[in-house]
């Protein structure tokens, strides 16, 4: 890949997140002065640490499979 693309792609992705950074702040704005329930709260968080779980669990499996081998091509194979 040549430099000037690489120095483009940074741009586009910039201009990506200052899109949806506006898209977010309007949709925030538009909702006005609203207020979550304890039950919100505690879905928010519940859900929070469900995604963080299966996240570090999953990792967790690709190291240990990577570590013991079990990513490694099949020697007996012909």
């Amino acid at each position: 890949m040549r430099a000037g693309a690489g120095g483009i792609a940074v741009v586009l992705a910039a201009i990506a997140v200052v899109g949806v950074l506006a898209v977010v702040a309007s949709l925030w704005a538009s909702v006005g002065n609203s207020q979550i329930s304890a039950a919100g709260w505690a879905a928010m968080v519940l859900g929070v640490l469900f995604a963080l779980a299966l996240g570090i669990g999953l990792m967790a499996l690709v190291f240990f499979s990577s570590r013991h081998g079990y990513d490694d091509p099949d020697r007996d194979r012909r």
